[in-house]
C-alpha cells in the first residue's frame, strides 16, 4: 500500500503512515556507515550465506524471484570465467541451473527482454513500455545531432529493407543478415551498416528483442513479439521516470540521486523531480548518511538489518559495484575494470572480481574457468588494504564455484597478496 504521509517523530526517526487507520511505521533518517552497507545488500537480495557445503541447486522458483528481486540485469559477452548476467543470481542463492535463467531471458516468449535500461540488459518484458520515452530520445538525438546525421542517413537504405525483411521471414539476428553468402541481396549490404542499421531500430524501439541465439541478439518487429498495441499505452516521460526511480530505490534500499539516476541511467534533473514527488507521497524518506557528503533517501519499506551473512564474488557489472562512485562510498572500494588495459599496466589482473564476505568487500580475485583442463584457475587474488579475506570462507565458496561451473577443482597463481593463504587453504601449492 503506497505510504500517504510522514511526520516527524525524533532526530532519527519518522512516523510513516501508510493511510487512514493504518499503523505508523518507523522509518530511519539517519544511518550510520555500516548500517547503509546493510541496507543496501538486503535491498539486493542479500542475507544469509549459501550453506558452506551445499551442493544442492536453488530451485527455478528462487531464480525467478531473485532475478523479479534484481529487477535489472546486465548483459555483457566477455565469457573468460563466466558471463556477467550469470553471476548476480550465483552471488544471492549460491549453485542454480542457468538454464532456468536462459528460460527466462533468452527465448522469444521469455518473460524477460532485453534494452538499454541500464547498459544492455534484461528487464521484464511488461516493463518495456517505460523505456518507450528513451526510444522517442534516442531518435530525436540520432536524427538531430550533426555528430550522428551522416550515420543515420547512410543507413536509411539498410533501415526500410531490414523492416521489410523482418517482415516477411520473421525475427533474425545480424549474422543472418550479414553473412557472406548473402550478398547477393544487393551492394547495400556492407557488413557493419546492416549492424549499424539494426542498432538504430533497437535503440528507436522499431524493431525489438527476440532472445538471443548463441548469445547474439535477434531482432524482431514489434508485433513478432510483443501483445497488439502494446506501446500505446506507454506512459509519458515524467510517469515513466518516477516508476523507474521508484524502482531504483527499492533496489539500491538507500541511495544519493546520483545512485539513483545511475540504476536505469536517468538524467539528473529527471531524477531530482521524480525523487521530490516520491519524497512528497512518503515512498522515499530524506536520510543522513555517516561518511557521505550528498544528501541520500531510503525506500520507506527498506530493512536495515543488524547483519548480513554473505559469500560471494561479484560480477564487475553487479549492481552493487557496477556504479564505481557508489561502491567506493559505500565500501571504501576504489574499482576499475581492466579488461581493457594492456596487460603490462593491469595491477590486479584481467576478469578481477569484488570479494563480498558479510558487510565488506575484503579482496579481489581474477578467475577463469580452465575448460580444457577441468579447473577454475585463480589467476591473482589480493587483500583489501586494512582488510583480511577469511581465506577458508573463500576457499569454500571457489568449491562451490569450481562444482557449479562443472569443473573439477581449483588451483592458484602465486601472484597478490592472498594468493599464498589462499592457496594453503585450498590445499594447493601456488603455481608460478
Amino acid at each position: 500500500m503506497p505510504v500517504a504521509a510522514c511526520v516527524t517523530s525524533d532526530a532519527g526517526l519518522i512516523l510513516a503512515s501508510a493511510g487512514l487507520g493504518s499503523v505508523p511505521v518507523m522509518v530511519r533518517t539517519t544511518l550510520s556507515a555500516a548500517e547503509a552497507r546493510r541496507v543496501a545488500l538486503a535491498a539486493q537480495g542479500f542475507g544469509r550465506a549459501p550453506t558452506t557445503g551445499s551442493t544442492a541447486l536453488a530451485p527455478t522458483r528462487a531464480v525467478s524471484a531473485g532475478l523479479a528481486r534484481l529487477g535489472v540485469l546486465q548483459i555483457d559477452s566477455v565469457n573468460v570465467f563466466e558471463r556477467s548476467h550469470y553471476l548476480p543470481l550465483f552471488a544471492r542463492l549460491g549453485p542454480y541451473d542457468k538454464g532456468a535463467l536462459d528460460r527466462l531471458t533468452l527465448t522469444q516468449r521469455s518473460p524477460w527482454i532485453e534494452y538499454w535500461a541500464h547498459e544492455a540488459a534484461f528487464v521484464p518484458r511488461d516493463d518495456l513500455r517505460l523505456f518507450r520515452w528513451r526510444m522517442d530520445a534516442y531518435r530525436q538525438r540520432d536524427t538531430t545531432n550533426p555528430l550522428r546525421i551522416a550515420g543515420v542517413e547512410q543507413t536509411a537504405r539498410v533501415r526500410t529493407e531490414l523492416l521489410t525483411l523482418l517482415a516477411a521471414e520473421g525475427p533474425m539476428p545480424a549474422s543472418a543478415v550479414e553473412h557472406e553468402s548473402n550478398v547477393r541481396r544487393g551492394p547495400w549490404w556492407g557488413w557493419s551498416d546492416v549492424k549499424h542499421g539494426l542498432e538504430q531500430l533497437f535503440r528507436w524501439g522499431d524493431v525489438v528483442s527476440a532472445g538471443r541465439a548463441g548469445f547474439e541478439r535477434v531482432y524482431a518487429l514489434p508485433e513478432q513479439v510483443l501483445p497488439s498495441g502494446y506501446f500505446a499505452a506507454a506512459p509519458d516521460r515524467a510517469d515513466a521516470v518516477r516508476e523507474l526511480v521508484r524502482r531504483s530505490a527499492r533496489a539500491v534500499g538507500v541511495g544519493t540521486r546520483a545512485d539513483l539516476a545511475d540504476h536505469h541511467r536517468l538524467r539528473s534533473d529527471d531524477t531530482a523531480a521524480a525523487i521530490a514527488e516520491l519524497q512528497d507521497a512518503g515512498e522515499l524518506v530524506p536520510v543522513s548518511v555517516e561518511g557521505w557528503r550528498d544528501r541520500a533517501w531510503m525506500h520507506v519499506d527498506a530493512r536495515v538489518p543488524r547483519r548480513v551473512e554473505v559469500d560471494a564474488v561479484l560480477s564487475p557489472f553487479d549492481p552493487v559495484v557496477w556504479f564505481r562512485p557508489r561502491a567506493e562510498r559505500l565500501f571504501g572500494f576504489h574499482y576499475r575494470i581492466e579488461i581493457y588495459t594492456p596487460a603490462p599496466k593491469r595491477v590486479f589482473g584481467y576478469f578481477v572480481l569484488p570479494v563480498l564476505q558479510d558487510d565488506a568487500l575484503v579482496g579481489r580475485i581474477d578467475l577463469k574457468s580452465d575448460r580444457q583442463r577441468g579447473v577454475l584457475h585463480v589467476r591473482t587474488a589480493w587483500h583489501e588494504p586494512g582488510a583480511r579475506i577469511d581465506v577458508e570462507r573463500l576457499a569454500a565458496l571457489l568449491r562451490r564455484t569450481a562444482a557449479w561451473q562443472g569443473l573439477d577443482g581449483v588451483e592458484v597463481t602465486d601472484r597478490g597478496t592472498a594468493a599464498g593463504a589462499l592457496g594453503a587453504a585450498l590445499g594447493v601449492v601456488p603455481i608460478g
